[in-house]
């Protein structure tokens, strides 16, 4: 999934920072653990059980399992039997995120959040004064324990992009620092499924290119990145000498927010790809509402098999308030176009001109 922003690879490095990014272990499920007592120690998902739920998000103990956020229902409860289903609860994952929101603005005011889990902090200049960046996210790890009885795990470094690796370095409840001189050997040895940004699709083109891990990255010129990447070439290439410019941002504002998947085997059929943008449509909407925001301009993107781009966009004038209305425009969309001109490699599904809903009008929103 992307969030588009204003963020910019070649803004010019100042001082170095130090960046912690904190990320709460299996957030949505832990609460539901913590807020009632006879699921602990059980593989739980947050989300819809019927035919065609999905996983929200999946305790550590279903994760064993394999069973991932985003994951069908059907397909989760085939791999875990056992699997307990429990609705979410948004308004109380809201209401948590914010006492640890408070937390961090205990240490710094440069607060970039992502999600309802997860942030950015620059803590170069903390309150408190704590010399190590470490100690500071020891610091907020413990009093986020001590509040809401939940597990956090931090990565700290010197960029927003090898501090998100090393969050996932330690996980669940632990902290890793990369420091300046680790970087660049930490990204060599990465295996390029491994970064933040690059999924699947990408992935798999690289290693059709001789690319596995950073250092194959790395051994590329800036010019062969952008010919076969594009403008993601650019990040793609200083990412792997383990440089990432860009400053956590305060306040940063969601332009966007979007899903896509290209398929191994081309598409024709209206079904097929109604079937395929299920999952798109459901990231989306479990963005939107993990983050209180509503859009009003709705885009489909399809990619054909020769490479040809084309999106189609409906704005409408009350912000899309369900996942059903989500998912009907989209359709809509989809068969517009129909029947399509050629094979479809690529679909893809956003949501823009996003706003922020108060708490009623999220309540209101919500799924009962």
């Amino acid at each position: 999934m992307t969030v588009e922003d204003d963020d910019d690879q070649t803004v010019p490095p100042g001082r170095q920072r130090k960046i912690i990014h904190v990320d709460m272990d299996a957030f949505y499920a832990s609460v539901e653990q913590r807020d009632n007592p006879d699921l602990r120690g059980k593989p739980v998902a947050v989300g819809g059980s019927q035919e065609r739920g999905v996983v929200a998000a999946a305790s550590y103990e279903a994760r064993k399992f394999g069973v991932r956020s985003a994951m069908p229902s059907v397909t989760a409860k085939r791999q875990c039997p056992d699997l307990i289903f429990v609705k979410p609860r948004f308004a109380v994952y809201k209401a948590v995120s914010q006492q640890i929101r408070e937390i961090f603005a205990e240490h710094t005011p440069i607060i970039e959040p992502l999600s309802l889990d997860e942030a950015y902090l620059d803590v170069t200049e903390n309150l408190q004064s704590i010399p190590l960046a470490r100690d500071v996210a020891f610091a907020i790890r413990a009093k986020i324990k001590e509040v809401t009885n939940l597990n956090a795990s931090a990565g700290i470094s010197y960029n927003k992009f090898l501090a998100k690796l090393a969050s996932d370095h330690r996980k669940p409840n632990g902290q890793y620092v990369i420091t300046p001189e680790m970087g660049p050997a930490f990204v060599e040895a990465l295996p390029v499924g491994k970064f933040h940004g690059i999924g699947p699709a990408t992935g798999a083109k690289m290693n059709s290119l001789g690319l596995y891990t950073g250092l194959d990255m790395r051994n590329q010129s800036l010019e062969f990145m952008q010919a076969n990447f594009g403008k993601a070439g650019s990040y793609y290439y200083w990412i792997s000498r383990g440089v990432d410019n860009r400053e956590v941002r305060a306040d940063r504002i969601r332009k966007s927010v979007g899903a896509e998947n290209t398929f191994s085997i081309d598409l024709t059929d209206f079904d097929a790809m109604v079937v395929e943008l299920e999952p798109l449509i459901d990231k989306v909407w479990r963005y939107c509402e993990g983050a209180g925001n509503r859009g009003h301009t709705v885009t489909l993107k399809m990619k054909f098999n020769d490479f040809e781009i084309i999106t189609r966009s409906r704005s409408v004038p009350v912000a899309i308030s369900s996942r059903s209305d989500l998912e009907r425009l989209s359709i809509a969309l989809l068969h517009n176009e129909m029947p399509v001109p050629k094979p479809v490699r690529l679909l893809g599904v956003s949501l823009s001109a996003l706003q922020h809903v108060d708490d009623a009008e999220l309540q209101l929103a919500l799924p009962m």
